[in-house]
């Protein structure tokens, strides 16, 4: 006959078999997120952000913002095709687009968690902002994850990258040489 629990083994089993069955239990959902932005273009940072959040989730979905307030250097389109080509060697990430409310894209998706990536101190202040009203508005069912740039990306953003290449300075430390290529197209430089 087996040994029985003592007293004061009794509550940490419990706990125990609590953990296993919460365990079992998340093993059969399946872990998606969206990674929303802009990505114009996308940067080796957002690529960083891409691999490490498809690391965490069973699924990740980078979607494509169309912004009306930005005037963008490539259409969402555009976008779409490169953030595909960028990550076609990452098996369990999707590229989509969407307009209007994240909350909105989130819900039609029936996702529940949203992946920023932070460079600094001052991405922090503007995403917590973002994040939480989120949060309200999607009355809790919208969080959101942050993801620390590797130090080597903390200085990139679409914006410089697309300052030095309108100068044509190179940008081969900032994005794919694919990417990089079309950037110096737009601005009619030939690298």
């Amino acid at each position: 006959m087996g040994r029985v629990a003592t007293a004061s083994e009794a509550p940490f089993l419990f706990i125990l078999t609590k953990f296993v069955r919460i365990d079992s239990m998340r093993e059969k959902l399946m872990k998606t997120a969206i990674y929303p932005g802009s990505f114009d273009p996308v940067t080796f940072g957002h690529l960083d952000v891409i691999k490490r959040a498809a690391e965490i989730f069973d699924e990740l979905t980078v979607s494509v913002l169309n912004n009306n307030i930005k005037t963008p250097l490539f259409s969402v389109e555009e976008r779409v095709k490169i953030l595909e080509e960028a990550t076609k060697d990452i098996p369990n990430v999707k590229v989509d687009s969407f307009s209007g409310l994240l909350i909105d894209y989130a819900k039609r998706k029936g996702v529940h968690v949203a992946i920023r990536g932070l460079r600094a101190i001052t991405d922090f202040e503007y995403e917590l902002q973002i994040a939480q009203t989120n949060r309200k508005l999607s009355e809790g069912e919208l969080d959101t994850i942050f993801l620390t740039t590797s130090l080597e990306y903390a200085y990139l953003s679409s914006s410089s990258v697309k300052e030095i290449a309108s100068f044509n300075g190179d940008i081969s430390q900032c994005v794919p040489d694919f990417v990089g290529k079309l950037v110096y197209e737009k601005y009619g430089h030939i690298r």
